[in-house]
């Protein structure tokens, strides 16, 4: 393609990150899954599966105090989420809670479950006030939100053939499915893109294909264009105003033409969060770190924030990463 730029960029060590605290749960931390700040609200929200069948919940941390306020649901009575619960079927995660996204003008969390629902929290009654089958049988994963045309899209990574759906947020209703006909194997994180008024999720790769950033029309359901990603496997995505799509695997395209801008040496993980506090890109997982978002270069590694996911508030910057058998490390630029 002509005008591709492909930039390998090393890391600068330019910034150091303390740890500040770290954030018991009760009962402790076992499996999580995604992570979610409301900079509004400053509210961190962490899929929290637990270690058990049917206790999984949202906890929820203030990112001001760094406390934890309290989990959803409340208690043993109310609906909850489908915890830790071993596969049937090879391949098929009935885990949940998965993925998690705030909707700040609803004053609702909506959340994707082990039992392929999305899961409607209403955070004013901090309960689950909607049950949305999206139709398949494994869980319902990660999601992303069209606040023009109020519709969510989430895919199910699991299922034989994956699949993602269309979700109404006016009537909690789904408007709509696209299938990956003949594909096997997972699907990961939509985005939504002001700009283009399009989704963007990324699909690893198969024994057959190539992993891509696929772009979906939010009103007609169906994919549009595909960005091939073959250096690397993408999982996570973020978006920057300045059109910029940074995989979680480092490699950074053009969301209006697809074309490969960098690849950042490093990342290789879940999810990526994009700050605009400080302009940077975070990653979790073994490679935890931050990029500046103008230049691609690695500015930090953040030791001890090991999990495979972490979000980040924009009013004070501090980056919330839960780890397993410790509980949800706060850090912050020094």
């Amino acid at each position: 393609m002509a005008g591709l730029v492909s930039v390998l960029v090393a890391q600068s060590g330019a910034v150091n990150y303390q740890l500040i605290t770290t954030i018991t749960l009760p009962g402790g931390l076992a499996g999580f899954d995604i992570s979610w700040v409301d900079p509004g609200s400053q509210k961190y929200y962490l899929t929290d599966r637990t270690a058990t069948k049917g206790t999984g919940r949202i906890d929820v941390v203030d990112t001001q105090t760094n406390q934890f306020l309290y989990a959803i649901p409340t208690n043993k009575n109310e609906i909850g989420f489908t915890g830790t619960v071993a596969s049937v079927k090879p391949g098929c995660s009935i885990s949940g809670p998965n993925g998690v996204l705030a909707i700040p003008q609803l004053n609702q969390l909506y959340v994707g479950d082990g039992d392929s629902t999305v899961k409607v929290v209403d955070l004013a009654a901090k309960a689950v006030v909607a049950i949305i089958p999206t139709g398949g049988k494994c869980r319902a994963d990660e999601e992303g939100f069209d606040p023009v045309d109020h519709i969510i899209m989430i895919a199910n990574p699991n299922d034989v053939p994956p699949f993602v759906t269309f979700i109404s947020t006016d009537t909690q209703s789904v408007l709509g499915h696209y299938v990956y006909q003949g594909r096997v194997g997972g699907l990961e994180q939509p985005v939504w893109n002001p700009l283009t008024r399009r989704f963007y999720m990324t699909v690893p790769a198969t024994s057959t294909t190539v992993a891509s950033v696929d772009v979906f029309n939010p009103t007609t359901y169906q994919m549009e264009n595909s960005f091939p990603v073959s250096s690397c496997n993408p999982a996570g995505l973020a978006i920057t105003p300045n059109q910029h799509l940074m995989t979680s695997c480092g490699v950074v395209l053009d969301a209006r033409s697809g074309a490969v801008l960098a690849t950042v040496s490093g990342p290789n993980t879940d999810q990526v969060w994009y700050n605009p506090g400080d302009n940077r890109f975070y990653f979790g997982g073994p490679g935890t770190g931050a990029v500046d978002a103008d230049t691609n270069q690695i500015v930090a590694t953040i030791p001890g924030a090991s999990g495979h996911t972490l979000a980040v508030d924009p009013n004070n910057n501090h980056v919330f990463a839960p780890v397993s058998g410790a509980g949800i490390r706060v850090f912050s630029a020094q």
